[in-house]
C-alpha cells in the first residue's frame, strides 16, 4: 500500500541504511536514500550498493561545513579525529535544508540502538537530533519500537508497531533481514571513515596546528610519507612509483624535487610562505635517505609544474636524523 508521506534516507551503502531503506520502502514510502560526502568518506561504496539494489542516489558535498565543525566539535572526538555525534548531527541538519527542495516530510536512518559506542548510545542519539535542529522529525526504523516517538509517529505517518527494536551490537537480526530481501553483497560493519584511522588523525592534527588544511591538502594525507620541516614547511614522499603517480596528480602549485638520474621516490614541498633555499636543500637530503640507488650525495632537480629548471647538489641524510620530522 503506497503511503502519502516521504522521507530522506541518510545512506552509507552499509547493510543497516540499506535495510532502513528497504523496510520503509516495503511499507510502501517513497524514499529518497542521500550521501553526504567528505574527503574523509567518498560516496562510491554507497554509489554502489544503491545501483545493486536499484536506487537513485543523491550525493551533496559537505565539506567546507564540515571542515569547520571538526575544528571544534561540540561532543569532541573518539578514539582519534572522528566526530561522530557531531558529524552525523550535521548531516541530518543538512538533510532538514534540503526536505523542501525534494518534498519529503521526515528523515530516517539506519542507526541502531546500542550499535556503536560513541555514537549510537540513547543519549548519543538524543545529542545527534538536538543537533541537528530537526530532532521531532527523525525516525530511526531500525530501532524506533526503543526510541521516543518522534511527529511522523505522533501525527500517524509512521506505525510505531512497524517499526523494529533492533539493539545492540549482535548482527544476526539484521543478517537475516537481509537474506529475506536477497540482499548477499553488502560490506562488513564499520571503517570506511579515514577519521578513525590513527596514522590519518595524526597527519590531519599536524595540519590543523600549522594552519595547513583545505581540502586538496587533505587529498594528500592519504598517501606518501608526511614530514615536518618546521612551522611553515612540510614534505611528502612518494613511497613507491604508484605513490610518486598519485602525488603527481595532486600536485599543483608546489615545488616538486627529485633525484637527477636516478630513479626513486618523488617530493612535494608544502609551504605556508615562500621557500627558502636551505628549506628546499633540506627536502632534498631527506628525499635522498628513500632512494637506495643514492650511496651519498647527488644533484637534486626542483621545480614547479615539473618543469626541473633548477638544482643543486646535496649529502644524503642519515637515517636515525629523519626520524625527528616523521609525523
Amino acid at each position: 500500500m503506497k503511503r502519502e508521506h516521504s522521507c530522506f534516507a541518510l545512506f552509507s551503502g552499509g547493510l543497516d541504511s540499506i535495510l532502513a531503506v528497504l523496510h520503509m520502502q516495503k511499507l510502501g514510502y517513497r524514499v529518497l536514500p542521500i550521501f553526504f560526502s567528505t574527503p574523509f568518506f567518498g560516496a562510491d561504496k554507497a554509489r554502489e550498493t544503491a545501483k545493486k539494489i536499484g536506487l537513485d542516489l543523491i550525493v551533496h558535498d559537505l565539506t567546507d561545513l564540515h571542515l569547520k565543525m571538526l575544528e571544534n566539535p561540540k561532543y569532541g572526538y573518539g578514539k582519534n579525529m572522528n566526530p561522530c555525534i557531531d558529524c552525523h548531527g550535521l548531516m541530518f541538519h543538512e538533510a532538514g535544508k534540503l526536505m523542501k527542495e525534494y518534498n519529503v516530510d521526515f528523515i530516517i536512518s539506519g542507526e541502531v540502538m546500542g550499535q556503536r559506542p560513541m555514537s549510537q548510545r540513547k543519549d548519543a542519539l538524543n545529542a545527534v537530533g538536538k543537533l541537528s535542529e530537526i530532532k521531532d522529525l527523525l525516525v530511526r526504523p531500525l530501532s524506533q519500537k526503543l526510541l521516543n516517538d518522534t511527529l511522523p509517529i505522533r501525527e500517524g505517518w509512521v506505525k510505531k508497531e512497524e517499526m523494529l527494536d533492533i539493539q545492540g551490537r549482535n548482527r544476526k537480526r539484521q543478517m537475516k533481514m537481509a537474506e529475506d530481501y536477497g540482499i548477499n553483497f553488502y560490506p562488513s560493519p564499520g571503517g570506511g571513515c579515514l577519521l578513525t584511522d590513527t596514522g590519518f588523525s595524526r597527519k590531519l592534527k599536524d595540519l590543523m596546528q600549522y594552519n595547513m588544511i583545505n581540502k586538496r591538502s587533505i587529498e594528500f594525507l592519504k598517501t606518501g610519507r608526511h614530514l615536518r620541516l618546521n612551522n611553515n614547511v612540510k614534505l611528502i614522499i612518494g613511497r613507491n612509483e604508484k605513490e610518486n603517480n598519485i602525488i603527481s596528480e595532486l600536485a599543483s602549485n608546489e615545488i616538486v624535487l627529485q633525484a637527477k638520474n636516478f630513479p626513486g621516490p618523488l617530493g612535494i614541498i608544502q609551504s605556508n610562505e615562500k621557500l627558502k633555499i636551505e628549506d628546499i636543500k633540506l627536502c632534498g637530503s631527506i628525499i635522498l635517505r628513500y632512494n637506495s640507488k643514492v650511496e651519498k650525495s647527488v644533484i637534486i632537480q626542483y621545480g614547479k609544474n615539473f618543469e626541473f629548471n633548477d638544482e643543486f647538489e646535496v649529502d644524503k641524510m642519515a637515517e636515525e636524523n629523519v626520524k625527528q620530522y616523521l609525523i
